[in-house]
């Protein structure tokens, strides 16, 4: 029971720092939603293509399934955890 309360312990505290994480991250995955396919990502794909972007950028928000895969995990663990708390609460 000792090691069951201790590894309780542990993971409600990383699940704590997660969620504080989770919640200062949410303000990014919204700015990048906003960002996917508006005139500014146009415009810095267009840039990119005329090679006027540095070549030591790294480029992972022009591609549409960086930012797209990204919503898509977030949605899948917001349902998995809305999942967990329906089925505590049962």
């Amino acid at each position: 029971m000792e090691k069951r309360m201790r590894r309780a312990d542990k993971v409600l505290k990383s699940m704590e720092y997660a969620l504080d994480e989770w919640d200062m991250m949410n303000s990014d995955l919204k700015a990048l939603n906003k960002y996917l396919g508006s005139e500014d990502w146009k415009a810095d794909m267009k840039a990119d293509e005329a090679g006027l972007l540095p070549d030591n950028l790294r480029r992972g928000v022009l591609s549409e399934d960086g930012i797209w895969n990204l919503l898509v995990d977030q949605r899948v663990l917001m349902q998995r955890l809305f999942e967990m708390i329906k089925n505590e609460q049962k």
